[in-house]
């Protein structure tokens, strides 16, 4: 093996929490013929970004398209009988436009049973989380994330035959969707842990998982139009197909890591080895103990559950509160309902930018950049989600603070979201999938206590489901400032020996 060659100089900042001198601005490049980066146009680096952006499109249109088509498979008659619309705010004339007549085939299902079916997602998805770090680190991330997402869109086809046989078949299926997308964020992870240059991180992660973003700002739209002009069945036909092709480019084009690539020129290879050398580790086995006893893995963990709760919140509650309390309801304009997402798609995109920006440029510190956007990404969420409660029935102002808060959130994804890849790159993968796990509650029983938190459906009372949801924020945003780090952890390297980052 050589022996580590320094490149410039690292760059000490002071971690404005708790003043402690921190190392963490790791050269891109640390051997002297190696100096200059690879450029950006056509690498095969961002080549897997791009790739990548696709597939999480794909996957959340995968994952949203249910609970468009779901307005459509239920009998209208079915919805009017259990409907608990407040009469504190008075009807908004666009909740009076007159229904689209349902072409597709129609089903009995009540409010309790329409959430067994929506929830049934993440049954499956939590599972499927930690084995799909694990097995990603042992044998790559390709395979298994290319996979998710094809059992994922083979099982959307079948959607329409579930239905017809009955809820049970439709739950498991939906289950079993899960069970495919649990896989595929700690598999991206643990590839991005062989692929992103440390001060890359931001950007690559933050293209490739706006791709998610952007299926929910298409698909949302997309899939009520295919519902009013066809079929809904057609909603899930599409998007399993589109699925199914990407999955054929993605085997075809993208390779696990840099050495396998087979069109990937020298020096881009060069690049990236020289830049991780120094902090993969060779271990064969995982360090289970030391890992699951790190402080900063538990303040992802934290911050994670936060995130997902007010993250859910705005995802599922809000809409519910503006179509209940406020009478309107946002499934009659896709574009409203698409709106948040796309603030959301651009703000990650630009704070990628920013974040590696003021790392590489601004010598900020690792830590002190995932702090800083964190803090904004949750705090910011959880403000514009209390003032949600507190606007009596301007329903244009409900709009206004979801838009703001869903696009504030983006910028955690060069916060805490990442930060896997600053710690333990070698087994970012797997801490993705312990923090996801974590993460994941809030979906399931998020909308259970809100619902009991909710018996007269009053304003009062949702006030109460929106600032539990931000306090819970606020508490992840600050635990987070408080115990994370930017340096990969001594337990991470084979020899032990902490390389800060």
């Amino acid at each position: 093996m050589r022996s580590p060659v320094r490149g410039r100089s690292p760059v000490r900042g002071l971690s404005p929490i708790d003043g402690e001198e921190v190392s963490d601005n790791t050269p891109l490049l640390q051997g002297a013929p190696q100096a200059e980066a690879a450029p950006v146009c056509c690498s095969a680096r961002y080549n897997l970004a791009v790739l990548a952006f696709f597939g999480f499109f794909v996957l959340y249109a995968l994952r949203v398209n249910l609970s468009v088509a779901l307005v459509d498979m239920v009998d209208s008659n079915t919805t009017l009988a259990d409907n608990r619309t407040s009469k504190e705010c008075a009807e908004h004339s666009a909740s009076k436009k007159a229904l689209h007549k349902q072409m597709g085939k129609r089903y009995q299902w009540d409010a309790e049973t329409q959430g067994w079916i929506l929830g049934s997602f993440f049954y499956g998805y939590i599972i499927t989380q930690i084995p799909g770090g694990y097995v990603a680190s042992k044998v790559g991330g390709k395979l298994l994330l290319g996979l998710g997402i094809l059992g994922t869109s083979i099982f959307t086809l079948f959607t329409p035959i579930a239905a017809d046989f009955g809820v049970g078949a439709l739950i498991v299926l939906r289950a079993l969707e899960g069970l495919g997308e649990g896989v595929t964020f700690p598999a991206m992870h643990a590839m991005w842990s062989s692929w992103a240059p440390p001060l890359e991180r931001s950007k690559l992660l933050s293209i490739s998982y706006a791709g998610a973003q952007l299926g929910t700002v298409i698909s949302l739209p997309l899939s009520g139009i295919i519902c009013f002009y066809m079929n809904w069945t057609y909603v899930f036909y599409l998007f399993g197909i589109v699925g199914i092709i990407w999955f054929a480019l993605w085997i075809w084009l993208v390779s696990d890591s840099p050495e396998t690539h087979k069109s990937i020129s020298h020096s881009e290879k060069e690049y990236i080895l020289s830049s991780l050398k120094n902090q993969l580790s060779s271990q064969k086995t995982v360090p289970w103990i030391p890992m699951l006893k790190s402080l900063p893995l538990w303040a992802i963990v934290v911050a994670h559950f936060s995130y997902n709760w007010s993250f859910y919140t705005l995802l599922t509650l809000l809409p519910t509160y503006m179509k209940e309390i406020l009478r309107f309801n946002v499934q009659e304009d896709g574009i409203l309902s698409a709106v948040p997402y796309f603030g959301c798609w651009l703000c990650m995109i630009l704070s990628g930018q920013a974040a590696d920006h003021l790392r590489a440029k601004w010598n900020f510190s690792t830590i002190c950049v995932r702090r800083i956007f964190s803090l904004i990404g949750m705090i910011g969420p959880a403000v514009f989600l209390v003032a949600a409660g507190f606007i009596g029935c301007d329903y244009s102002l409900a709009v206004a603070f979801l838009t703001i808060s869903t696009t504030l959130g983006g910028f955690c994804t060069s916060g805490f979201s990442i930060n896997h890849l600053d710690i333990a790159p070698s087994y970012a993968g797997i801490l993705l999938g312990i923090t996801n796990t974590f993460g994941t509650i809030p979906g399931m029983v998020g909308p259970v206590i809100a619902k009991s938190l909710t018996p007269e459906n009053t304003i009062r009372e949702w006030q109460t489901v929106f600032c539990i949801a931000a306090a819970i924020n606020v508490f992840g945003a600050i635990f987070f400032a408080l115990f994370a780090k930017g340096e990969v952890q001594n337990w991470a390297l084979s020899d032990h020996h902490g390389h800060r980052n």
